[in-house]
């Protein structure tokens, strides 16, 4: 697309980051049907908790985030809007065929086809938006593009739930994954492909990365990214523990019914998470300006703020009050989500930024997808089976990741100091 001025460049990026919002919506639909349709599924399939645990955390988090490393170094050459394309169409495709799975291990191996597809698409949308957008407003519309969360999630329980109980979960899975080969070609004609680096200043532009070996050693003279990376994956490992075990917490312990709870966790997220997005980039932008510390400093307070709140929401004995308090869970645990994102980009060349969220992907989710669901399944088995708890163990097995929230915190807060003195150091080849 051919821009003429910067009235049509404003259009064709707000338009930009619009489509690569739906992408991004359909992508955790596709991943949230999963999770609440794991009631039926593990009826139908007669699946443990840790293999549920395994299909929406490790085995998904393995291949997503591996795989995205390779594509990521395609997307830093080849134009991004084609490798989008390729990959909504092949985890579309993915997710239509797991209505076709009749075990566990044909779950397994679509759920990992779905992960393949799916790792193509946040590194080039992430490069893509840094090339939109200038530093002091990028976490701002990464923001945006991240309520892509909670609306996928939103229309994820709220369909899946209507889907189950009219056709089936075989059938959700299906029409779900039609929606994302339709828009496939919309993505590759419509897509405005910009200059890599157009939004950057000199000291950016200047260090070329043409291998991976040199992007690799970029980003470990990075101090800034260690402690900053390792608190997104602990934030990751909080956010994933409760959000793919509480529908089956409320089913199972405060038994509430499908069809209700789909509605409920559809509006948890919706608003809460929503509003999380939102606050978590707006404010480490317009605190960063004033303060480069406080940048990094708004996801530290985010997810410290979650424990307290959590915790009452676990173990509050009214369904109501326990409702009412994961508000605020859903939105704090949410702050992390654009400003890790911005901070990393703000310390690296635009050649090999995909690369960069490839590898922030790669160790976020290995912990936090990873682990988080995998880990409080096992938990949950555990003190089911040993210790007599039934149903109530999904209290303490989520309740547990807030030891892990705390970490998280401490990391966030070392990572804003780093952040600070890093800023305003020159780019290291």
């Amino acid at each position: 697309m051919q821009q003429n001025g910067d009235t049509e460049t404003v259009r064709s990026r707000k338009f930009a980051l619009l489509l690569l919002t739906v992408v991004a919506v359909l992508n955790y639909i596709d991943r949230t049907i999963l999770s609440i349709l794991q009631i039926p599924i593990k009826t139908d399939l007669h699946l443990s908790d840790a293999q549920l645990g395994a299909l929406t955390g490790l085995a998904f988090a393995l291949f997503y985030s591996t795989c995205g490393i390779p594509i990521a170094r395609v997307a830093d050459r080849a134009p991004r809007r084609a490798v989008i394309a390729v990959a909504v169409i092949v985890w579309s495709g993915m997710t239509a065929l797991t209505g076709l799975a009749t075990s566990f291990t044909m779950l397994l191996l679509l759920r990992i086809g779905v992960a393949i597809g799916e790792a193509g698409s946040v590194p080039a949308t992430h490069s893509l938006i840094s090339d939109y957008f200038h530093r002091d407003e990028r976490a701002s519309a990464l923001s945006l593009w991240g309520l892509s969360l909670p609306a996928g999630i939103t229309i994820g329980f709220m369909s899946a739930g209507w889907l189950a109980t009219s056709v089936g979960w075989r059938a959700a899975f299906l029409w779900v994954g039609i929606a994302g080969i339709v828009l496939a070609p919309i993505i590759y004609f419509l897509l405005w492909e910009p200059k890599r680096g157009r939004t950057d200043v000199a000291r950016q532009m200047q260090v070329e990365t043409r291998s991976t070996a040199a992007a690799f050693r970029v980003l470990w003279s990075k101090r800034t990214l260690r402690p900053l990376w390792l608190a997104g994956a602990l934030n990751a490992y909080t956010q994933l523990s409760m959000s793919s075990w509480n529908a089956p917490f409320y089913a199972r312990v405060h038994h509430v019914p499908l069809a209700t709870l789909s509605v409920y966790l559809a509006l948890l997220n919706g608003i809460g998470g929503g509003i999380g997005l939102f606050l978590g980039g707006f404010l480490s932008d317009r605190l960063g300006r004033r303060n480069p510390r406080l940048f990094l400093m708004v996801p530290a307070v985010g997810i410290l703020t979650v424990i307290p709140f959590a915790l009452l929401q676990y173990f509050a004995g009214s369904t109501t009050v326990s409702l009412v308090a994961a508000i605020v869970p859903s939105a704090c645990v949410l702050f992390y989500f654009s400003p890790i994102i911005a901070a990393s980009h703000s310390l690296i060349p635009p050649s090999m930024r995909a690369f960069t969220s490839a590898m922030l992907v790669l160790i976020v989710n290995l912990i936090g997808m990873g682990l988080g669901p995998l880990v409080t399944g096992a938990i949950s088995d555990y003190l089911s089976r040993h210790h007599g708890m039934g149903n109530e163990s999904l209290r303490y097995a989520i309740s547990s990741s807030m030891i892990v929230a705390l970490a998280a915190g401490v990391l966030f807060w070392r990572a804003s100091v780093l952040h600070a003195r890093e800023l305003s150091m020159p780019m290291t080849r």
